[in-house]
């Protein structure tokens, strides 16, 4: 493997990726016992870093873990991460586990944490996935219930992701009980009357700090936002579709396939799949002028994405 030449944080010291090391009785690795977090960095400067620090306290709350450094602690490795990194744009990685222990299912006592911080080169959307959107494809949400915790066992979001990518699609929209829940690694936005309208924040998702950011963007817009259970078909039938991530930002999905349940009676054992929408039903995203401003539908309203954009850039760094 080529190692990338960058500095990590371990356990207290610093020293090259490529040397990093921990033991294969980390709980981290056996059981996926840990939580993490991903916070963009642009210009050098972390995004919404306090309400990152609030989202990692608030999981190891939820899984009994205790935080090994206070916030002014996390502040020093991040800026130390960051410092050590070349690139104006960075996106740091942070995790800490329950240790190195026998393996055991029970919580051991008194074994210190496992605590771990990298940063890479965070390569932000391209123009093109900006201006012209994502395909995603419809999917049962089969996860566990505690989706808002933040953890490293991320095996769930594994096979959500490989389902869009054997679909050729860049993501999933996902439904539990024919509710909206959240893609693979994102939060999914609806747009419906000029109103955005989000999941309810409760187990079934994971709060990604864009969802905050979201809300205030349309405080700051005159743009109505509500947050609710949404049905399958209101999503099927929306006037725009986006997602949110740290990594991702805000983009449009300007295609959705609804995939049927795998386990469905097909003469040909294949999955079968109807559009629920396509991108001539989502106009508003493609017809854009070089600066973003101006922008019409065939209804004669501003898409609520581009007028996100309109936003001075200084909201997003």
């Amino acid at each position: 493997m080529d190692w990338p030449q960058s500095t990590c944080y371990l356990n207290g010291e610093w020293l090259p990726l490529a040397e990093a090391k921990i033991s294969v009785l980390d709980r981290g690795f056996i059981f996926g016992d840990g939580i993490y977090e991903v916070v963009p960095v642009y210009f050098r400067k972390p995004f919404r870093l306090d309400h990152h620090l609030a989202r990692f306290e608030r999981s190891t709350r939820e899984i009994g873990l205790a935080n090994p450094l206070d916030r002014a602690g996390w502040r020093a490795v991040v800026d130390g991460l960051i410092d050590r990194c070349v690139d104006q744009n960075q996106f740091i990685y942070w995790q800490v586990t329950r240790g190195v222990a026998k393996r055991d299912f029970a919580f051991p006592a008194g074994t210190p944490p496992t605590v771990f911080a990298m940063s890479s080169p965070f390569t932000r959307p391209s123009r093109e996935q900006r201006e012209q959107g994502l395909r995603a494809v419809t999917r049962a949400d089969e996860r566990w219930l505690r989706c808002d915790i933040k953890s490293v066992s991320l095996l769930g979001a594994v096979l959500a992701r490989q389902f869009a990518a054997e679909h050729h699609a860049d993501e999933v929209v996902q439904f539990r009980d024919g509710s909206l829940t959240e893609g693979s690694s994102s939060n999914m936005w609806v747009v419906r009357n000029d109103t955005v309208i989000g999941a309810p924040r409760d187990r079934l998702i994971l709060e990604g700090i864009r969802y905050g950011f979201v809300a205030e963007l349309c405080d700051r817009t005159g743009t109505q936002f509500e947050v609710r259970r949404l049905r399958q078909e209101e999503v099927e039938g929306c006037d725009e579709l986006m997602l949110t991530s740290a990594t991702r930002e805000i983009l449009p999905i300007v295609s959705l396939e609804k995939i049927q349940n795998r386990d469905e009676p097909d003469d040909n054992r294949r999955k079968r799949s109807q559009s629920a929408f396509t991108h001539d039903r989502a106009p508003r995203f493609l017809r854009q002028t070089p600066n973003n401003k101006n922008i019409v539908s065939n209804t004669g309203t501003r898409p609520i994405l581009m007028t996100f954009r309109t936003v001075p850039s200084r909201s997003m760094s």
